[in-house]
Order: C-alpha cells, then sequence, then structure tokens
C-alpha cells in the first residue's frame, strides 16, 4: 500500500515557454537581489528567478521577486505624453517635443515671476542611479531650484541623519556578512520577514550556523519578535529613554570599551552626564520596558564579543527618529562595536534604490557625499560640470515634507514629481490634497498614469520602469549591482534618462554642460567624481558589477590594481582607528535628553495606531496591487486588533470599524490577533486613500522625516456593513 506524497502526483512546474534569461536586480525593497527574468520565443517576460552566485540573496526571491516580472503588463501604464491647461481638465494626448517644451515653459515662467526656488522637484528611490545623478546635474547645475529632495526623505532621512551626526557622513558601515560574526543582534523596530525577507532568511541561516541570541525592540509581536529570545514591547516614540537606561547601565557597571572610546570618540563625558539620568528603575515608567530586562540585555550586548544592531522604520518614522539613530549610533561606540565582523550599527535601507539617490541625486548635497556648505566641494563640483559657482547654494533647500506646506503658503507655485505618489504616501494627505490644488503648474513623471498625484498635473511625461531600464542601485550593504534592460518601454514611455537629457538641452542652450545618453558612459563619470572619497567606486564599470554579481564600495581604482579586495568589494568602513568621516578622525558620542511630544491616546483618541508593511506588497501598491499573486492575500484595508479589545467594541472578525484621528477617517476590515496590546491597532500602509488620511504631520526637527509610527485613533462600529464593504473596495481600486 502506497501512503503520503508517494500516492500524490509528482508536482509539476509549469513550462512557461523561456528561451533566454536575462540578469537584473529586484526592484522592490533595499536587499538587492540579484534576479534573472526569463523571455518566451516572442521576447515576453514569462518568469523571475534568483541568481545562485550572487552573495545577497544565492538564489532566493521572495513572494514580490517572484512575480516581478509581471509588473511589465499591468495596467495603468503611461502610454503617451499628455496636457492640460489646468489640473481639472480632460487630458489632451501629446507628442514628446511638445511636452517637453511646454514643461519647460512652465518651470521658467514660474521662476522668472517668483524666483528659482519657487519650483521644486521631488524624485524618487525607485530610479537607477546615473538617473538620479544626471536629475541632479540638471537641476543644481542647469535649472536652479534648491528645493529638491526625494522621497526618500520619508523613509530613510533619520538614518541619513544619524548617520552624519555620529560618524560625520552617511553611509551604512557593515554588510550582510556580520550576521555570520556577530554574538548578540538587536532589531530596533525592524520586521524583517516581512520587510526584507531575504536579509531575514540571511540572518537566520547565520544564527543556525552559529546560534546568537536576537533582541527585539518593538510595540508589535511581530514575526521577527516571535523569533525572538527577548522582545521588548516599548511604548511608541520612547526608543531615546530605553537606549539611555541601556548606556546608563553599561556605564553603571563599567562594561564600555574605555580603549575604543580614548581612540575613536569625541564626548564621552557628555554622555556618560546624560545618561546618569535615566536609571531604569525611572526609565521603565516611561519606556515600558521593566528594569531588569533593561539590566539583561545592556549586560547581553555590552559582554558580547562583537554586538549588532538594525533598525528600519519604527526608528526612523519619529518625532525623535534622527536621535534613536544617534542613540544606536552611541551604543555601538561606547562598545566598540563599529568597523569590526559582527560589530556594526546597519540601517536597513527602505527602497531598492534609496542608497543611490544619497549617494549621487545631489538632493541633500552633492554627488558622491559632499556638502553644499563646504566651499571647496562646490568649486569642484561646478568645475567638474562647468557651471558657475554661484548657482550652486551654500545650503540644502527644503525637505519634501516643508515644500508641501510652502506649497500651502505660496511660497512654491510649481511642482515636478518623479516617480513618486505624495497623495499616498504622505502624512495627513488631506492637507496635501489642498496644497496639490493651489499649484499653478505641476508636471508628474511616471510610468503609471493612473497615480492619484497625477489628477493634479498639467504635463504627464510617461516613463519607463525597473528592468525596462539600464543602470545600476546600490543596495542596503553598499553593493552596487546592474539592472538590464528586458523588454522596452511600452507605448511612447521612454527611460528617465532620456527624458531628464531631453530636458537638459533646453536648459543647456550653449551646450556648456555634458549629459552622456548612455547609462554606461554616465557612470563612468560617477566614478571618477568618487576618487578618493568614502564611497569610491572609481574600480567599478558596469561590465565588471555583472560579472562579480554586484560590488561593495569602497572599491578603489588603487585596491583592484593591488588585488586589496576581493571582487565583490570591500566589507564595511571605519575599520582603522580614528576614520571617521569628521576632520579629526573620531566619531561623536552625542547626548540625547528625551524630549515627549508624541502624540499620545486620551480619552476621544484612546487608541495608539501604528502602521507597516506585509511581506505581499510594496509601498502604494502602484505595482503589486496589480500582481495577481501578490494582490490577492491582502486585497483591501484591514487592521489587526487585540481581540480583548474588540470584544469590548463589539466587533467580530472580518467586519468593517472606523478608524477616527484628529485628521480624518477611515474604514478598515478587523482582524483579531494577540500581535497587538489591547490599546493598540497595526495599519498597513499600502493602500491608498487609508492610512495616511489618519497620520500626523509631525517632522523629526533634524531629518524632517514624519512620525508615522505615532498617532491616537478611536474606534467606531460601522452598523451598515454592506456599505462599509462598498467603500473599503473603492481603497482597493486604482
Amino acid at each position: 500500500m502506497l501512503f503520503g506524497r508517494k500516492k500524490k502526483n509528482p508536482i509539476k512546474i509549469a513550462d512557461k515557454g523561456v528561451v533566454e534569461w536575462k540578469y537584473a536586480t529586484c526592484g522592490y525593497c533595499s536587499t538587492g537581489c540579484s534576479i534573472e527574468v526569463g523571455l518566451n520565443a516572442e521576447g515576453e517576460p514569462v518568469s523571475s528567478r534568483g541568481v545562485a552566485d550572487a552573495d545577497v540573496n544565492r538564489g532566493k526571491l521572495c513572494l514580490k521577486g517572484i512575480f516581478e516580472h509581471e509588473i511589465f503588463a499591468s495596467a495603468g501604464r503611461g502610454l503617451k505624453p499628455k496636457r492640460r491647461d489646468h489640473w481639472y481638465e480632460a487630458w489632451q494626448d501629446t507628442d514628446w517635443d511638445s511636452a517637453l517644451d511646454e514643461s519647460y515653459a512652465g518651470i521658467r515662467r514660474i521662476q522668472e515671476k517668483y524666483g528659482l526656488d519657487a519650483f521644486a522637484i521631488i524624485s524618487t528611490g525607485q530610479m537607477l542611479t546615473e538617473e538620479f545623478y544626471t536629475l541632479g546635474k540638471l537641476t543644481r547645475g542647469l535649472i536652479g531650484t534648491n528645493n529638491y529632495d526625494g522621497n526618500t526623505t520619508l523613509c530613510m532621512a533619520s538614518a541619513v541623519s544619524g548617520y552624519k551626526r555620529s560618524f560625520g557622513s552617511d553611509g551604512p558601515p557593515g554588510c550582510y556578512e556580520d550576521f555570520e560574526h556577530t554574538d548578540c543582534l538587536i532589531a530596533w523596530g525592524s520586521n524583517l520577514p516581512e520587510q526584507h525577507p531575504i536579509i531575514y532568511w540571511r540572518m537566520k541561516n547565520a544564527q543556525e550556523n552559529r546560534p546568537f541570541p536576537l533582541v527585539v525592540v518593538d510595540p508589535r509581536v511581530t514575526m521577527l519578535a516571535q523569533n525572538a529570545d527577548i522582545h521588548l514591547p516599548i511604548t511608541p516614540g520612547t526608543d531615546v529613554v530605553l537606549q539611555n537606561a541601556l548606556m546608563h547601565v553599561i556605564f553603571a557597571e563599567n562594561l564600555q570599551d574605555d580603549d575604543y572610546i580614548e581612540k575613536n570618540t569625541n564626548g564621552i563625558e557628555a554622555l556618560r552626564e546624560e545618561v546618569a539620568n535615566y536609571d531604569p528603575t525611572c526609565a521603565a515608567k516611561i519606556c515600558g520596558i521593566d528594569e531588569d530586562t533593561i539590566r539583561v540585555v545592556a549586560r547581553l550586548f555590552a559582554n558580547a564579543p562583537a554586538a549588532m544592531q538594525i533598525w528600519t522604520m519604527g526608528i526612523n518614522q519619529s518625532t525623535h527618529g534622527s536621535d534613536g539613530v544617534v542613540g544606536i549610533n552611541n551604543l555601538a561606540l561606547i562598545t566598540g562595536n563599529i568597523g569590526k565582523p559582527g560589530g556594526t550599527s546597519l540601517s536597513i535601507t527602505g527602497q531598492c534604490n534609496a542608497m543611490g539617490t544619497r549617494e549621487w541625486s545631489s538632493c541633500s548635497g552633492l554627488p558622491g557625499y559632499r556638502y553644499l556648505e563646504n566651499e571647496q566641494d562646490r568649486r569642484d563640483m561646478a568645475d567638474f560640470w562647468n557651471i558657475d559657482i554661484d548657482i550652486l547654494p551654500t545650503k540644502r533647500g527644503m525637505f519634501q515634507t516643508d515644500i508641501y506646506r510652502a506649497i500651502e503658503t505660496g511660497e512654491i507655485k510649481g511642482l515636478w514629481l518623479i516617480a513618486t505618489n505624495p497623495l499616498s504616501s504622505l502624512p495627513n494627505v488631506g492637507r496635501v490634497r489642498k496644497a496639490m490644488e493651489k499649484l499653478e503648474f505641476c508636471i508628474v513623471q511616471d510610468c503609471y498614469e493612473d497615480s492619484e498625484s497625477n489628477q493634479y498635473a498639467n504635463v504627464f511625461l510617461p516613463a519607463g520602469t525597473w528592468a525596462e531600464k539600464n543602470g545600476v542601485m546600490t543596495n542596503t550593504e553598499r553593493r552596487v549591482n546592474l539592472i538590464t534592460p528586458l523588454t522596452a518601454p511600452p507605448g511612447e514611455a521612454k527611460a528617465d534618462l532620456w527624458i531628464f537629457n531631453q530636458m537638459a538641452k533646453r536648459f543647456n542652450a550653449q551646450n556648456k554642460v555634458t549629459f552622456p545618453d548612455n547609462a554606461a558612459d554616465v557612470f563612468l563619470e560617477m566614478a571618477a567624481l568618487s576618487r578618493g572619497r568614502l564611497g569610491d567606486i572609481s574600480g567599478m564599470n558596469h561590465a565588471l558589477i555583472e560579472k562579480s554579481r554586484g560590488i561593495q564600495w569602497p572599491y578603489t581604482e588603487k585596491q583592484v590594481k593591488n588585488n586589496e579586495v576581493p571582487p565583490t568589494g570591500g566589507k564595511r568602513l571605519y575599520t582603522q582607528p580614528a576614520s571617521f568621516r569628521y576632520a579629526d578622525g573620531r566619531a561623536k558620542l552625542i547626548p540625547l535628553p528625551f524630549i515627549d511630544n508624541n502624540e499620545v491616546p486620551d480619552e476621544a483618541y484612546p487608541v495608539w495606531l501604528n502602521t507597516g508593511r506585509l511581506i505581499e506588497h510594496w509601498h502604494g501598491r502602484t505595482k503589486t496591487g496589480k500582481v495577481t499573486n501578490n494582490n490577492k492575500f491582502s486585497p483591501i484595508p484591514f487592521i489587526e486588533i487585540n481581540p480583548d479589545l474588540a470584544q469590548e467594541l463589539g466587533v467580530q472578525r472580518g467586519e468593517y470599524v472606523r478608524l477616527v484621528s484628529r485628521r480624518s477617517d477611515a474604514v478598515v476590515m478587523a482582524t483579531p490577533t494577540q500581535r497587538v496590546p489591547k490599546n493598540m491597532v497595526f495599519l498597513p500602509f499600502h493602500f491608498h486613500d487609508c492610512a495616511n488620511r489618519l497620520t500626523l504631520g509631525l517632522l523629526d526637527p533634524h531629518s524632517r522625516q514624519p512620525a508615522y509610527k505615532q498617532s491616537a485613533v478611536r474606534i467606531e462600529k460601522i452598523s451598515d456593513q454592506q456599505a462599509a464593504a462598498r467603500l473599503s473596495m473603492e481603497m482597493r481600486t486604482f
């Protein structure tokens, strides 16, 4: 008799008729997985698979990557340039020259009437690095506005700010290999299994081969918290208090690395003085973690031969986001856990090429981590680009989150949005919508014409997406990897690099500034600019990057010539004593007083609102909401709600409820679960016209990043469930 599997038909994988596999890098999160897309005999993308000899993912892909080839044929793609005189009028098809001419004329009209900075440009973390660099050259060198930023402000600005404050420069100092060497890992506000599944696999694989304790700091019982040795369900917005309390214990019990502190840091006395105020007994009452647990975690971390910290949006998206990153860096520095295998503070970046925009877009500074405030940096770039140094501002302009407030007040009159959708992604979106209505001229450049923000555009420029283009991206661990075109953009859509170059011709009538047409040539220009910088990529080119399946910077010509680094690049930063980016080579230990300016629950709004990602979706579902195999898992907005709270409210599983904040309201389905405490709900942020109707616009003072994670709501039961279901279905459509 046959039992089990032997009695069943064997599993068969459908033959999709793949005749060729083409190399690319996944275009979703920042993990940077190498991917191959299979093309059939007609040249159509029909399958995706991981690349086995790529170090990042070693053949693995997550749910999004497995079906990434389906985005090429998804609905809503922009096929033709469009124009209209007013945002409330019907669109008219036009040709590229007319659309670009009108865009140029609109920008100049605004600037001539109101000044250069009255026109703002907001880009993304979704483009390729050569495109970021070219847009930065166009914006800084020719258009001349200083109000230029990327939507990475919404996810990584606090990490950037914190790294700069502590180390003197942006740039994550560690790598994924550190999981294989660490003796203790603290994850702050990071849910790797759903946010970055392949990094989670790397971490778990390392933990199985060489066990180390995992501590997860998160108010919710996430999938990562369920696998933790210690879970710290912290009160939202109080990470700095916990960090100070951990340092209090380390100093009180003399567990710090005095030798490392003396050789590599400044500011130890001021830090000691501040953390002396955070005895665990007092801190426990603020952060919600009992004092004995605080002491245990402090000892565990400080006594580990190598200790590692990672974080994502749970730290960054806070009114104390930049301070939270500095606190993580402080903990690493006082225990000597920077620049050695297994010892690092590693920000897990959000978007696929957020690192590329940080390094090369010129949003917050100038290419290669140069500073607008540094006269020599400005002069070097002016000479390299052949522009007048006076067009470069002496400090950065508005952050994205400030630009919309300046639109409200009339300070900014025009806007160019590139592969970003503020009417889905910004907090308090109702206020943003009213601001967009005030614009005198708006350009939207996107691969999808059904973006909500396109409702307010005068010109729409249809762009290519992901592997319809050629160029590189940089992942969380500073690994530069290549995208090769798998298929052409649909209809009349064009690659972003082509669009920027065509726009540059209109601002560059005398041809003073050079704009290479080929992404490989743009990369070589970037490589030349990087020589001698922290992010040196002078030893790389497109062909070598593809051959190596990605290369980590720094990777210099000298290192390559002398065989000083492996083909896959340099693994860590700050490996030598006093090698930080301040003038004296020392990192700064920065005291962090806790200022409680969060929105907190009260009688009118008694429940914490926590927001975050699901494994099957990406940001506003612009892509994954149109891929059946992703969207079927979560097609409508829902909340995780504690069963005891649901019972008190008389809410059953699958019923719809109304969430009400001080800003607006949203209708969602209730899903009772013990993953959240009784005074909190968790709402995935992927559904348009939902989460960000509720979130507030409080910003971190250093990074200007919004506090998406700390809001207060009340929950109202809905009597008409059929009407609520219809409204929820409207929220899932585009």
